[in-house]
């Protein structure tokens, strides 16, 4: 008899299993209560190849990376649950920053695979640079294209692209100083863009983009943005996506949708495109897009916001199949009236899109993209305590969201590193 006829819960601690059987006559193994077990006495239960591959498919991903160390049959059912059962998915993590003090800083990720919240905490000393620099954030964090976490100063830059975010790049700062810059990586190079009062060039000069080369160390001048772009040069104006399979950066404007594209090494630009898909003559009309790239073969996902700001109608989203041939394919889109909505936080990786109104922090908006183009839509009420106990309402404090596609080899890294943990993985009280 297979174990998917009871609903229990199961998670991982130390070398025990432990299982919890909600409901239905008998259990797993014969078990019908809360128990605790290790190898052998699930061996001594019956729970092994196909049943322990089911059971792991219900462990959380996190606990996933002790259970993998306890012997090669726990090894192969872990391996075999997450190729075949339920496959890793991508985390959406959500930083909640001190404006007043840019150290502390709280971080939350939800796991669509296990349908859990967890607190993530970081030792200050665990977060590895590329020099001696001290490892404590020291300006506001901001994000771009859902992977990349960045901060910038007139003095510094540091950046890190790794899911967990445990390791930070410092390197120079650009020559130039933009306070609202449009800044986006692809391969071994990070763009920064955009104009809005730079500092360290004439006033009389067009600003230049600038680019900074992770294999040599430097920066380098490049022509600036297209006119269309540099006429909103500004992160506030405009959405950038990163495609790492097609080795360029799209920019778009969020009012008009008008996209461009950049190669970083040819340094040149294409463009302009067309990226709002439906029709012109719709009475709802887009007045905000945002775009982004959930990877090889994933296309560009764009969400337009239809309405007005005062009365956002409805949420749409499309597929860019091919950018450069405009081919688009209809998502789907979420209807029903919101209060004040001028634009749109938008997060993709892989399959799942992730929406949030950046005045609304306490709610995301999850997208599944399933085959032949079916949406799965769903809401993310953020109850953390996490974010609670370091002033979640505060006025004083920023929300920043990135998406990540964490996996268990990224996780067994951080559990057990040659000396000190670099991360701790809580469940806080949200996951009632």
């Amino acid at each position: 008899m297979g174990v998917t006829t009871w609903d229990y819960f199961v998670s991982f601690r130390g070398s025990r299993l432990s299982i919890v059987v909600l409901k239905g006559v008998g259990g797993i193994g014969g078990l019908d209560r809360i128990g605790e077990m290790n190898e052998e006495e699930c061996e001594e239960c019956g729970i092994g190849g196909d049943i322990l591959e089911e059971i792991m498919s219900h462990v959380p991903l996190v606990d996933l990376a002790s259970a993998n160390t306890v012997s090669s049959s726990w090894r192969s059912a872990v391996a075999a649950s997450l190729l075949r059962l339920n496959t890793p998915k991508p985390w959406l993590i959500i930083h909640s920053q001190s404006t007043r003090s840019p150290s502390a800083v709280a971080t939350i990720a939800y796991d669509p695979r296990s349908n859990i919240w967890m607190e993530l905490q970081r030792p200050s000393s665990s977060i590895h640079t590329n020099n001696n620099s001290n490892g404590h954030y020291f300006s506001l964090l901001r994000s771009s294209h859902s992977s990349l976490l960045y901060m910038l100063s007139p003095s510094k830059f540091a950046f890190s692209m790794d899911p967990l975010h445990l390791n930070w790049q410092h390197v120079p700062p650009p020559i130039a100083w933009r306070p609202d810059p449009v800044v986006a990586a692809v391969g071994n190079h990070i763009m920064v863009a955009g104009s809005g009062g730079c500092s360290g060039i004439p006033d009389d000069s067009t600003p230049p983009l600038e680019i900074y080369d992770t294999t040599t160390g430097t920066w380098e001048w490049c022509d600036s943005m297209p006119t269309e772009l540099m006429e909103s040069a500004a992160a506030t104006w405009l959405t950038v996506a990163a495609d790492p399979h097609k080795m360029c950066v799209y920019v778009s404007v969020k009012r008009s949708g008008v996209t461009y594209w950049f190669d970083p090494r040819r340094k040149t630009w294409g463009g302009p495109y067309k990226v709002r898909g439906g029709n012109d003559d719709d009475d709802d009309e887009v007045f905000f897009s945002a775009i982004g790239c959930g990877g090889k073969g994933k296309g560009m996902i764009v969400v337009g916001l239809r309405g007005e700001a005062e009365e956002v109608r409805r949420v749409v989203m499309w597929k860019l199949v091919g950018i450069m041939d405009e081919e688009e394919e209809a998502c789907g889109e979420a209807e029903g009236e919101s209060g004040y909505m001028p634009s749109i936080c938008l997060n993709v990786m892989g399959d799942f899109v992730f929406l949030n109104n950046p005045l609304e922090g306490r709610e995301v908006i999850m997208c599944e993209l399933k085959q032949l183009g079916e949406c799965r839509w769903g809401s993310l009420t953020v109850t953390a305590a996490a974010l609670d106990d370091h002033h979640y309402h505060s006025h004083f404090t920023k929300l920043v969201l990135s998406c990540s596609n964490v996996t268990l080899p990224h996780l067994e890294r951080a559990f057990n590193p040659p000396s000190t943990p670099l991360l701790k993985i809580t469940y806080p009280n949200c996951n009632g």
